[in-house]
């Protein structure tokens, strides 16, 4: 066995009441700090066992046996690890929070094989090799700041997983949208890939469901500041959903169209539009039940410089501060 390999070990006894149930069914509420996927593919690949036997995942069982696990997880050797710098908020045995900067993305993929987050979680928490995509358990965008949560162990991701699963995990998003909102609501509109461009997103009959609460906290010129909640978490949800109905957020470069200023901005503020060059979204609080000891638990993390120096250029114009002509 390997330093990238991990030996699980564990039996337990099929209680009498379980009876007539199906084995996939009793081993995944048996060995529960494992994914239902994960155990079913165990069982495939003989790795539990019924009193030592193989069995088939839907063999019904009568109650009293013993269902033994011996399985050899393998680790993510494909990514290496690397010195990169991480924000580590807060960490035990169990999660870790992260709140990330801008720049960085999250995971490797086609365009950055490495020089991710994942590739620096793998350097400083090398344990992190055994468990599925380094604790990874959901994304924010490369440009995108603030709070994410990986899990440590096996049994934290799955907790984790089924948390983001049933919506019970709270995520909170500030952002800065282009226009005036008259009030805060709820888009309720299916996201999916871009009909024609691939790399896009898109509201489509044919996505999946998703849902994005904001409420309006502080309103300018031209520009409205949100929050917003997610009951879902598909790519590039608020960015989508913001544009869809016809807020887009400042600065992003994939939803926000052409670069156009309002008409009557200060030279102040248009210099700090152009230059803004990145989506103003900011993951600013994460809520969730801790994976071992069922406490909810709650972090904030506060707005990024870029952020915050945009914001009070524009309350001070907004409240007529800013001696600049307007154009």
């Amino acid at each position: 066995m390997t330093d990238s390999t991990q030996l699980l070990e564990d039996s337990k006894k099929v209680p009498l009441e379980m009876g007539q149930k199906r084995f996939d069914q009793i081993a995944a509420s048996l060995f529960s700090e494992h994914s239902r996927s994960r155990i079913q593919q165990w069982i495939k690949e003989g790795q539990v066992r019924v009193n030592d036997q193989v069995r088939k995942p839907r063999d019904k069982l009568i109650g009293g046996e013993t269902l033994t696990l011996k399985a050899l997880l393998v680790g993510e050797e494909r990514w290496g690890a690397e010195p990169i710098e991480l924000n580590v908020v807060f960490e035990d045995d169990d999660i870790i929070i992260i709140n990330k900067p801008t720049g960085l993305v999250v995971h490797p993929g086609a365009g950055t094989p490495s020089g991710t987050m994942l590739n620096g979680l793998l350097y400083r928490f090398p344990e992190l090799k055994s468990v599925p995509r380094a604790g990874i358990v959901h994304r924010i965008d490369k440009d995108t700041t603030g709070l994410m949560v990986v899990a440590r162990t096996l049994t934290a991701h799955t907790s984790l997983v089924g948390q983001l699963q049933d919506r019970s995990m709270g995520r909170e998003y500030q952002a800065l949208v282009t226009g005036i909102m008259t009030g805060g609501g709820r888009v309720d509109e299916p996201i999916g890939r871009h009909a024609t461009a691939r790399t896009k997103m898109a509201v489509t009959p044919t996505g999946k469901p998703a849902t994005t609460h904001y409420r309006v906290t502080d309103r300018f010129q031209n520009h409205t500041f949100i929050r917003c909640k997610l009951e879902t978490g598909r790519t590039h949800q608020i960015r989508v959903h913001m544009a869809h109905i016809g807020y887009p957020l400042v600065g992003d470069p994939v939803y926000a169209g052409r670069k156009r200023l309002p008409k009557g901005v200060t030279r102040a503020v248009s210099d700090a539009l152009r230059h803004f060059e990145r989506q103003a979204l900011h993951a600013a609080q994460l809520e969730l039940i801790h994976p071992r000891t069922g406490e909810r638990m709650a972090w904030q993390a506060e707005l990024p410089d870029d952020m915050i120096d945009l914001l009070a250029l524009l309350e001070a114009d907004h409240e007529g501060e800013v001696d600049d002509d307007r154009l």
